[in-house]
C-alpha cells in the first residue's frame, strides 16, 4: 500500500464549511485516480451540520427543518461540527474492491487511537464504527422507571426519542449505561478510490445528534472521549495519535481484491 499522507484543512477558527471540504475531496479523488497524489486523508472540523447518507429515512432527520446536507456515502445521517475530528483518507483500493475490509481498517486504528489515549472501545457486529459498550441489560437503570423489556424505542413503532426529553436523548446514553458510538464511519467507493469517512467525537456537544435519529439508530447513544475519559481533551491532543495509528494499520495491512466466487452450475 501507497504511503498515506495527511493534509490537515482546518481546525477551529478555521474548521472547514462542508461543503467547500466536500469539494476538495473530489479534487483530491480525480488526483488520486490519476495516481497524480499518494494516498491522502484529509483531517479537519466542520462548523456545524447534519449530513445524510443514501439510506437516510425521512423519520430520522431534525424535527424541526433544520437543513440537512445530502450525501453519496453509505450509512445513514449524522452531525458534525466542533470537537469532533473528521477524517476523509481518499485511497486506491485493489478491484474487486473489498469495502468491508476498508471499513474495519478506520476501525482498527481508531480502536488503537482510544486505547492509547486511555479508553476501551470495540465494534458491534451489523453497527459500523467504534462503540462504547454499555453495561448489560439486565444491570442498566429502568428507563422512566420502566422495565426494559418495555423500553417503547423498541416495542413502539410511533415512538420518537425526538420529542420525549433527556430521558431518551442519544447524548445520554452514558447514564443510561448503554451503548454508545464514539465514532461513525461512512464511506464511498468510485473508480476504486475511497471517499468520505469517519468522525470521532472528541469533546463536542453531543445534544446536537438529539436532534436526529444518529445512524438510523434508537436503542444506544453517542458518547465523547472527553466525557467517557472524565478529562479534558482537545482536538490537537487527538490529531498525532489517529495519526499514527492510521499510519500504522495502513503500512501493515496488505490489501488484496474481494474475493469473489464463481457460481456453479
Amino acid at each position: 500500500m501507497s504511503e498515506l499522507r495527511f493534509v490537515r484543512l482546518g481546525f477551529g477558527d478555521d474548521a472547514v464549511e462542508y461543503q467547500e471540504a466536500w469539494q476538495k475531496q473530489r479534487e483530491v479523488h480525480a488526483a488520486r485516480f490519476a495516481d497524480e497524489v499518494p494516498d491522502t486523508c484529509l483531517l479537519l472540523e466542520h462548523p456545524p451540520v447534519y449530513t445524510a447518507g443514501r439510506r437516510t429515512e425521512d423519520s430520522e432527520r431534525p424535527l424541526d427543518g433544520t437543513p440537512v446536507v445530502d450525501v453519496d456515502r453509505g450509512g445513514k445521517i449524522t452531525w458534525h461540527g466542533p470537537g469532533q475530528l473528521v477524517g476523509y483518507p481518499i485511497q486506491k483500493l485493489p478491484r474487486p474492491v473489498d469495502v468491508v475490509a476498508h471499513v474495519r481498517r478506520l476501525e482498527e486504528a481508531l480502536i488503537r487511537s482510544c486505547a492509547e489515549l486511555g479508553l476501551e472501545t470495540t465494534r458491534i457486529e451489523g453497527r459500523s464504527g467504534v462503540w462504547v459498550l454499555g453495561d448489560p441489560v439486565e444491570q442498566r437503570p429502568q428507563i422512566g422507571g420502566l422495565s426494559l423489556d418495555f423500553d417503547p424505542r423498541l416495542t413502539d413503532p410511533e415512538f420518537d426519542a425526538r420529542l420525549n426529553g433527556p430521558e431518551y436523548a442519544p447524548s445520554n446514553a452514558g447514564q443510561r449505561r448503554e451503548d454508545r458510538k464514539l465514532a461513525a464511519i461512512g464511506i464511498r467507493v468510485a473508480k476504486g478510490v475511497t471517499m468520505h469517512g469517519f468522525s470521532l467525537n472528541v469533546n463536542p456537544d453531543n445534544t446536537w445528534f438529539d436532534r436526529i435519529v444518529p445512524c438510523g439508530i434508537r436503542d444506544a447513544g453517542v458518547a465523547s472521549l472527553a466525557n467517557e475519559l472524565g478529562r479534558a481533551l482537545t482536538i490537537e491532543d487527538v490529531l498525532p495519535v489517529v495519526e499514527k495509528h492510521l499510519t500504522a494499520v495502513m503500512a501493515e495491512s496488505v490489501l488484496a481484491p474481494r474475493v469473489v466466487e464463481s457460481a456453479t452450475v
